[in-house]
């Protein structure tokens, strides 16, 4: 088993590690994308995610990891839906819950269409004659994260099955004689180099943020990093340890930010701002305030605000938008900077 690195002993990487506790609280803000660097930490950082998540309610022996608390049948595998009753209080009693780790699942670049999706299992099929479904990755990362390092290498034709999946948060398998669908909502992350090319427009559309990392320049923090390795390295226990209140006290934080994300409001003059940026920018279609917004009150209740302000909006900028901006061939100027202009002129120094 990989032994994962804890998240609150990630040295610098403020953007990167902000992006994805927002996710965490609130998993509609979108995905996120992580370019920069090699050896920066973007792994590290990705697979450390699962040690300060809440727990996550389940349908006990649910393979697809269904709310139990859903409305009705929404959301629900056909296994869960055909428990329920169309009365809510008879329905909770015959859904039994239980509490596991947020799934944190890896999709690795050579995968195959089949591990995905899912497909027939074999051996019941040829031991038992029954047709089988072998849940793939999209059912084991329902309800969590799925994450692909090296995002911008995946194969054309697997990118396409993972927009439609991201639009749908539905998996449908109609293959070998079989015909199902099962939920697949996930939270996509994805990292990767800039210099090995870059995402197609229609999946990068799917990050709500993208974060920018960069090799730490400061001599302090980058001898901090070796330190801090090379514990880890040598008594891995001990050095979980050191770090796990700091990783308890993040998940606790991260639990009630999630019980606040509802009472929080964004004020009137707060949204104003935040479409005159997006105006200023002329940025691709409304996503760029829909995740703005959400994204900003997930902060707000990271920080135990009751209402979003200017400064939430300022933190946040530049991961929200900076990646649906228009690019003009004759300016050069790079998406982060434009966004700071836009920050300078809209919300002030």
């Amino acid at each position: 088993m990989t032994k994962s690195f804890p998240f609150s002993a990630i040295v610098g990487q403020d953007e990167m590690t902000l992006a994805l506790v927002l996710v965490a609280i609130d998993p509609s803000i979108g995905g996120v994308l992580v370019l920069g660097d090699r050896g920066t930490g973007k792994s590290t950082a990705v697979r450390a995610l699962a040690n300060i998540l809440p727990p996550l309610k389940v349908v006990k022996n649910c393979i697809y990891h269904c709310d139990p608390d859903s409305n009705f049948t929404s959301g629900l595998c056909e296994s869960c839906k055909n428990s329920t009753t169309k009365n809510n209080l008879l329905r909770r009693k015959a859904l039994r819950s239980d509490l596991i780790p947020v799934p944190v699942v890896d999709l690795p670049l050579g995968v195959t269409e089949d591990r995905i999706v899912g497909s027939l299992d074999m051996q019941s099929a040829l031991t038992e004659g029954v047709k089988k479904f072998e849940p793939g990755l999209l059912a084991e990362a329902n309800r969590g994260f799925l994450y692909i390092d090296e995002v911008n290498l995946l194969e054309d034709h697997l990118v396409d099955l993972l927009i439609d999946v991201a639009a749908s948060k539905e998996n449908i398998v109609e293959r070998e004689g079989l015909s199902l669908t099962h939920p697949a909502h996930f939270v996509l992350v994805g990292s990767g180099n800039p210099e090995e090319g870059d995402l197609r427009p229609q999946l990068l559309d799917r990050f709500g943020f993208s974060v920018e990392v960069s090799t730490p320049t400061d001599l302090n923090e980058r001898m901090e990093v070796i330190k801090r390795r090379q514990a880890f390295d040598l008594d891995y226990t001990s050095f979980v340890s050191v770090w796990s209140e700091s990783d308890q006290k993040l998940r606790k934080k991260i639990g009630l930010a999630k019980k606040r994300l509802s009472k929080v409001v964004i004020p009137d003059d707060v949204l104003k701002i935040m479409a005159e940026l997006c105006i200023f920018l002329k940025t691709d279609g409304l996503r760029g305030e829909l995740t703005l917004s959400r994204a900003s009150c997930a902060l707000a209740a990271f920080e135990r605000s009751s209402k979003v302000k200017k400064s939430h909006l300022k933190q946040l900028a530049k991961i929200c938008l900076r990646h649906r901006l228009r690019r003009n061939p004759l300016d050069d100027t790079s998406s982060t900077a434009r966004v700071e202009k836009g920050i300078s002129k809209i919300l002030g120094a």
